[in-house]
């Protein structure tokens, strides 16, 4: 039986809330991206029977209870495969993935780089708090280099993971930053990354005040901000600290992105393009700030280029194979090829 599909232009935000108790930490940053991507679904134009939250396991994998849409909570760094298999199987689901920095880089990293490099047709929100949460504040992928936690007593020797880079190393069509703390630039990045017809990958700040408070600060602090953010934008220049100063290519053995101070000529400047089929400067942008400290970090859509959808060439070649043989009989498939019966003793009739 079909189901009866809502009019996308008539859902709001309340459409998309779950009954019940919302159940994170007090003042944590998964309530904001929570409010924030039920704000920006209504304004997609798709119907809600036709979202799916997928999530793995961690302190932001508790998501899909939070939605009213249909949703699947996995198993640990596996969220990507279920969502993948989802999205094959109905191609016409728009499927949201939300993971965490350990979920989605630590024992999923593998399933993050297969799904990317193919280019599913998914929406892959990385939350990013640099810790453990949800066991208690252990060092994660993305904690910094010396990170003191239960499990690095004397500091993590670990060298962090920019999940920008992860996400472009492995082939990215869409690469995107943004902060739980600005609402604004948020759904803005969201909306973006819904538009885009392959795998969009977005990764979300976000603040864990009970084992990583203050993780992100510079970003917030009123004295830092101006200087530590770098809000990119299609066709426009990149220039921070209230655009005083910008960033240039310099060029020789090994290229690389220096601040430079703005003088009223912008033409120095590199205008930010994410369409760019090169990934090189958008992985040089990816690494501003969190690679290189002395920078600001880029916010935004860093890279976003049209590929065909690993989904989209499945149905394609599915349609080929019918055109060719024929739609097929699944009885005549099984009953095909080596197969045989056994009696109630186990001895083989033919």
């Amino acid at each position: 039986m079909a189901i009866a599909q809502t009019d996308p232009s008539t859902l709001t935000k309340k459409d998309f809330v779950a009954e019940g108790d919302v159940k994170w930490c007090p003042g944590c940053g998964d309530y904001s991206i929570l409010s924030s991507v039920q704000t920006v679904l209504p304004t997609l134009g798709i119907p809600k029977e036709q979202f799916a939250f997928i999530s793995g396991i961690g302190c932001s994998s508790r998501f899909p209870y939070y939605m009213d849409t249909y949703g699947f909570h996995t198993i640990h760094g596996r969220a990507l495969t279920v969502a993948s298999g989802l999205k094959i199987a109905n191609p016409d689901l728009s499927v949201w993935v939300v993971t965490g920095d350990g979920d989605g880089l630590s024992i999923g990293g593998n399933h993050t780089m297969h799904a990317i490099r193919r280019n599913m047709d998914l929406k892959i929100l990385l939350f990013n708090n640099r810790i453990y949460g949800l066991t208690k504040g252990q060092y994660s992928p993305t904690s910094e280099q010396g990170k003191v936690t239960k499990t690095s007593l004397m500091g993590s020797l670990d060298r962090p993971i920019n999940p920008i880079s992860f996400a472009i190393a492995s082939g990215a069509t869409f690469v995107a930053r943004t902060a739980a703390h600005n609402p604004k630039h948020l759904q803005a990045t969201l909306k973006a990354a819904a538009a885009h017809k392959g795998a969009a990958f977005v990764e979300i700040m976000q603040n864990c005040n009970i084992f990583n408070d203050g993780a992100f600060a510079k970003y917030l602090n009123k004295d830092t901000k101006e200087v530590e953010n770098l809000f990119i934008e299609a066709g426009e220049p990149l220039l921070f600290d209230k655009e005083t100063k910008g960033i240039t290519l310099q060029s020789g053995s090994h290229p690389h992105l220096a601040v430079e101070g703005n003088n009223g000529d912008h033409s120095k400047f590199i205008v930010h393009d994410p369409s760019e089929e090169d990934a090189t400067l958008a992985y040089l942008i990816g690494h501003l700030g969190i690679e290189d400290p002395s920078k600001p970090t880029a916010m935004g859509v860093i890279r976003a280029v049209n590929k065909p959808s690993y989904d989209s060439l499945v149905v394609q070649q599915e349609e080929a194979a019918v055109e060719r043989k024929g739609a097929g009989e699944l009885e005549k498939l099984i009953y095909s090829g080596g197969t045989w019966q056994v009696d109630g003793s186990g001895a083989k009739v033919n």
